[in-house]
């Protein structure tokens, strides 16, 4: 109990010396609160001066950086006004100079202008004049015509009644003198023309055909065209024909060429159109005749035997032909063909043969003018390439020969010359030409080509027929087996300038309608004869 009452008083004790010492400190911090308020109020009013002594002096710094700024621009405003007004000044000075000399220069013209006016109105003032003179004198030259018209009119009718012809008739006379005066002219330029054209060209012409067939030799390329066996024996013609025909129209039948077996001793002739079929029989009868066995059977083994050799000889004629004349790198195809060539003739020439001397001389031509030799040589060599299958396709040996280089792709300038070596197309190289003058050369050399008496004849007849179908022409001759015309013309109707123009329109003629190879000479004559007998 007594604890307790010690613990309460001890509390109540403790309660109060706690009182006391928090009002204690309320004291304490009201005291350091005010002194501390009023500290910071004289400071407020001390930061308050500051401040505004510090914006006066800041008002004041401005007012005179201002104007120190305004002076500046003032000062400087003057420099670059004083500057511009001497830039002003100068350049006013050297427009004033430039607009005082534009206007001494344009005083000048004006009064240049003055003075042209004034003596273009002078020159207006005589053409004037002059007008009224040039009209004066054309009235009176138009009444002098009047009167020269009357006179030459008066003229003509008095020349009329003296020569007794109307003015038509002069007219007439006047233009058939005037006719045979240009003719006498004309002809003169013809004759003088082609004198200086064939100097020209015959020397030319002369000098590289020497030197181009100098270089080729030529062999005689003659064959026959028809096929003939010879037989042991009269005997095996019997053989031959077999029973009751069987052997021969089997023959016939499995190579496509009549056997005409007649009275002729120990021989058979083989006709057909094909050169190959024909030398495939010729070559099958043969080996029959040898061997001596001839039936079907064994004749069809022989005909297959015979193709194949032929196959091959064929190649091998293509083959050293093309090596004979520098054709290399030729397709197969193309050497095969030119090897069927071996047993083709026209006219009686060999045309691989041919195509070989073509090669030759078309090189040698273009080795002479400058041309490729090599190029000349191939295009001559596959000129006639189409008479190897004309038997076969339909149309001229030009046109297959051109189709089939183009489809085996076969250089443009050889196809051209193949196209062109007959005159079917142009030509459009100097290649094609040349080996058309090959070709001609070729064809028309002396005992290059045989030719039926019936056409050689007609040949000759149409020349002469061509000749003394002229006015003036008393008779014509053909010569030279037709390369050559002579021309008689009856001297009292045609002089000697009539026979230069004679002689031109007689060659046209002859270009226009007839076909011949090589050239044809012109020659007309023209001979006076004065007889007389003394007595």
């Amino acid at each position: 109990m007594i604890l307790i009452i010690v613990l309460a008083i001890g509390l109540i004790v403790g309660y109060v010396v706690k009182s006391f010492l928090i009002n204690i400190d309320k004291a304490r911090l009201e005291k350091e609160k005010l002194a501390y308020e009023t500290k910071a109020e004289q400071t407020k009013i001390s930061a308050e001066e500051i401040l505004k002594n510090a914006c006066l002096e800041a008002e004041t710094l401005k007012k005179q950086s201002i104007l120190d700024a305004k002076q500046e621009v003032i000062e400087e405003a003057k420099k670059v006004g004083q500057q511009y007004r001497s830039e002003i000044e100068s350049e006013y000075k050297e427009r004033k100079v430039q607009l005082n000399t534009r206007e001494n220069r344009l005083n000048k013209r004006e009064e240049m202008l003055t003075r042209k006016d004034d003596t273009l109105m002078k020159r207006e003032i005589s053409i004037e004049e002059k007008e009224l003179v040039l009209t004066s004198n054309q009235q009176l030259i138009d009444e002098r015509k009047k009167e020269v018209e009357k006179l030459e009119a008066k003229k003509l009718e008095e020349l009329e009644k003296v020569a007794f012809l109307s003015l038509e008739e002069a007219k007439e006379a006047i233009m058939e003198a005037t006719k045979q005066e240009l003719d006498q002219d004309i002809s003169i330029l013809i004759k003088d023309s082609e004198e200086r054209a064939k100097r020209e060209a015959d020397q030319k012409a002369k000098n590289i055909l020497s030197l181009a067939m100098q270089r080729v030799s030529v062999d005689q390329v003659s064959e026959n065209t028809v096929s003939v066996v010879t037989l042991p024996n009269d005997e095996m013609k019997g053989r031959i024909i077999g029973r009751e025909g069987r052997n021969i129209r089997a023959m016939e039948t499995l190579t496509g060429i009549d056997f005409i077996i007649d009275d002729t001793p120990e021989a058979v002739v083989l006709s057909g159109f094909d050169p190959i079929r024909r030398e495939i029989a010729r070559m099958t009868l043969e080996k029959l005749i040898q061997d001596g066995r001839i039936h079907p059977a064994r004749i069809e083994e022989m005909v297959e035997k015979s193709r194949k050799l032929m196959d091959e000889r064929i190649r091998e004629y293509g083959e050293a032909a093309a090596f004979e004349v520098g054709a290399h790198m030729l397709h197969p195809d193309l050497i095969k063909i030119m090897g069927r060539l071996q047993f083709r003739t026209s006219y009686g020439q060999n045309v691989l043969k041919h195509s070989i001397e073509v090669a030759r001389l078309a090189g040698s031509l273009a080795g002479e003018l400058g041309e490729d030799v090599a190029l000349a040589k191939r295009a001559g060599f596959l000129h006639d390439i189409g008479k190897a299958l004309d038997y076969e396709i339909e149309g001229s040996h030009v046109e297959i020969g051109a189709e089939l280089l183009a489809k085996y792709k076969e250089n443009s300038i050889v196809v051209d010359t193949v196209a062109s070596h007959h005159g079917d197309v142009e030509a459009t190289s100097v290649i094609a030409v040349l080996v058309a003058t090959a070709d001609s050369l070729s064809a028309a050399r002396p005992g290059a080509r045989s030719e039926s008496l019936e056409n050689y004849i007609h040949r000759l007849q149409n020349l002469e027929a061509i000749g003394n179908g002229f006015s003036g022409v008393e008779r014509t001759y053909a010569i030279q087996a037709g390369r050559e015309i002579r021309v008689i013309v009856k001297p009292d109707k045609v002089d000697d300038l009539k026979v230069v123009r004679l002689s031109h329109d007689i060659r046209k003629k002859i270009e226009e309608n007839m076909d011949y190879p090589g050239h044809i000479k012109i020659t007309v004559v023209r001979e006076v004869r004065a007889v007389e007998y003394a007595k």
